[in-house]
């Protein structure tokens, strides 16, 4: 007889003392409203289990995940020399001159975030949000309430517990970059910037709580109450030292006028930008198509292209072209309209889940549109991409009234890397093929456990 796994043993304790304590679903959903754990009006978990990790499962997306960061940064410097190679990633032509505007020196994205499917005998990236990737703060407290619950007590018993800091290493990361661009302040005035109605700024509430306790005043801001007096970057009578931006660049492009002082004081030099806009090179989904396409191979090890190979799935922008599947010739569009059940197509630089179009679960008639869509869209380039393995579980549900059942729930698992390291991890849950929170999916912790029988030996 096998061992149970976390999962199976904590859905072991949890029955028992749902019996005794009914009102327990109800009590985490008021301390996730407490905590500002909602999305808008809903809360970030209605599941009463947190996703289990081993360390040997960290290890691994450690190694990949921070390998593909560092490629990351890679591709942006070599981009930005290379005519050829930045056409690929298909920038607009705005976003194009924000990218070249110098900067001096630290990385393109200080926080970035990989989309991985992390199953047993496979691990896939689906994209890199190199740009500006939510939920840390969430994440973080969302662990503290569920490690606070009655039933974590009886579950670390049997396993040593490990969850992840993940507002102090970011805010660690944001010192560091500040410092290497030069930024001369012991303690600098933080601006966390993006526009008043996003449905995310309770966590720049949690955010700014938890850096202000760490000692650095931290403020929360729209663009449009930034101003530039040609020298500093000033909200509320106030220098601003460091912007960390969550204020995507697709907004900066389309509201020129409400994000001028913001350009002007980065442009000028006045202010640190975190990320900053070369982070746009690397975030695009076309930088899968530049890791996956054979020609540029001279970027890369060959031990980094094994990896590639191995964890990345084969990407290309749409387009009537010939190109290689793994080392086979073929035309690009006759390839997608015939391998339809085994490829996703969507848009290179969009969020959310938004146009994404899985084959496997679109008719012949749709697909095809689908494929004429991304020929002619006029806004950005659309990518087709291979189907990857993904990773369910069944997870206890809290639905009306409190009523808690099970369901089977596809896991996305994504880990945090803050200039470039592993740091924790965003892990959704979705009832569909997309796992994200602005389709309708959940969030919970992920905790690394280790069985106490072996962490003993």
């Amino acid at each position: 007889m096998l061992p149970q796994s976390p999962a199976e043993q904590w859905h072991e304790l949890l029955k028992p003392m749902l019996l005794r304590m009914p009102g327990l679903p109800e009590d985490l959903f008021r301390q996730m409203r407490r905590a500002k754990l909602t999305f808008g009006d809903r809360v970030h978990c209605p599941f009463l289990r947190p996703f289990f990790l081993s360390p040997q499962d960290e290890e691994r997306v450690r190694t990949v995940a921070e390998t593909i960061a560092e490629l990351g940064e890679r591709v942006v410097h070599a981009a930005l020399e290379d005519k050829h190679l930045f056409a690929q990633l298909r920038l607009r032509e705005e976003e194009e001159r924000l990218a070249r505007i110098p900067v001096g020196f630290g990385p393109a994205s200080t926080a970035s975030r990989l989309d991985a499917f992390l199953v047993p005998d496979a691990l896939k990236f689906a994209e890199y949000n190199g740009e500006s990737p939510a939920g840390a703060g969430y994440a973080e407290t969302l662990a503290e309430i569920f490690n606070e619950l009655p039933i974590m007590g009886q579950f670390a018993r049997k396993y040593e517990v490990h969850r992840y800091s993940l507002s102090a290493k970011l805010l660690e990361a944001l010192l560091q970059s500040y410092r290497d661009w030069g930024g001369p302040a012991q303690k600098p005035q933080i601006a966390i910037v993006d526009w008043k109605q996003v449905p995310t700024w309770s966590e720049f509430e949690i955010l700014q709580a938890r850096f202000e306790n760490m000692g650095i005043p931290t403020l929360i801001a729209d663009p449009r109450q930034l101003q530039w007096d040609g020298k500093s970057l000033v909200v509320e009578d106030k220098k601003i030292d460091l912007v960390y931006r969550r204020a995507l660049i697709n907004d900066i492009v389309a509201k020129p006028a409400e994000c001028a002082a913001l350009v002007k004081a980065y442009t000028a030099g006045a202010v640190c930008v975190e990320n900053n806009f070369r982070c746009k090179i690397a975030h695009v989904k076309a930088f899968f198509a530049v890791l996956t396409d054979e020609q540029n191979g001279a970027l890369f090890s060959l031990s980094e292209r094994e990896l590639i190979r191995k964890h990345i799935p084969w990407t290309r922008v749409v387009a009537d072209v010939q190109t290689a599947h793994y080392g086979r010739h073929v035309e690009l569009l006759a390839f997608i309209r015939q391998q339809r059940e085994n490829l996703v197509v969507k848009p290179s630089d969009e969020y959310g889940g938004s146009g994404v179009t899985l084959g496997w679960e679109t008719g012949e008639a749709a697909w095809d549109e689908t494929i004429e869509r991304a020929l002619t869209a006029k806004n950005g380039a659309w990518i087709v991409q291979e189907r990857i393995p993904v990773r369910r579980e069944v997870f206890p549900y809290i639905g009306r009234a409190g009523r808690v059942d099970y369901r089977d729930m596809l896991v996305d698992f994504a880990p945090y890397l803050f200039r470039g390291k592993l740091c924790g991890f965003l892990t959704r849950l979705s009832s569909t093929g997309l796992a994200n929170v602005t389709s309708g999916g959940g969030q919970v912790p992920a905790f690394r456990v280790t069985p106490r029988s072996l962490a003993s030996n």
